[in-house]
């Protein structure tokens, strides 16, 4: 008796573990899905945000050509997570500096489809910015599953892996610079 309700005590405990796993695997796609969606809002408002800037600020092209640079090489296809998060980290900095030189154009600044597209940019950031740290509270989770005993035993023989964090990178950290 004993042994048996050992073994089914063992079980339970194995099947549970299993699902913890899933579940914060799940918590990790789900929170990527979030800020995969805003990222696609943020890739639908550049083209936009460009052709308005363009037509005020034309002697800025190499601004503008470095942000569809930066959008189109986000957008490729066959990037895993972290690779992609990588990649969108060059968009947001450039984003910006392009709102910025508003600044130097009186007439781009008083446009009222650029202070809509601006205020759209905005909160697609923010949204991005509060998508992130709910991405990094799930892969917390996640990591901590996979590192801890004993659910580390189940991850490594189910295929568990630890996901990378989004860290800001240097670019993405510095001041926009506007000069």
């Amino acid at each position: 008796m004993l042994l048996i309700g050992g073994g089914a005590f063992t079980g339970l405990l194995l099947i549970f573990i299993y699902n913890s796993l899933v579940a914060k695997r799940n918590m990790v796609r789900n929170a990527f899905s979030s800020i995969d969606v805003n990222l696609k809002r943020r890739h639908d408002l550049i083209p936009n945000l460009v052709e308005t800037v363009k037509g005020f600020a034309a002697h800025e092209q190499e601004t503008l050509t470095k942000l569809i640079e930066a959008r189109q090489e986000a957008s490729r296809t066959g990037l895993s997570e972290s690779e992609r998060l990588r990649a969108e980290e060059k968009i947001g900095p450039r984003v910006r500096k392009v709102v910025a030189l508003a600044e130097s154009y009186p007439d781009l600044k008083s446009s009222e489809h650029f202070l809509n597209l601006q205020r759209n940019l905005t909160e697609t950031e923010a949204q991005i910015s509060a998508a992130r740290r709910a991405y990094n509270a799930a892969v917390y989770q996640i990591n901590n599953a996979v590192e801890s005993f004993p659910s580390n035993l189940i991850a490594g023989a189910f295929g568990f892996k630890r996901h990378d964090f989004f860290e800001a990178t240097g670019s993405a950290r510095e001041p926009v610079d506007i000069s």
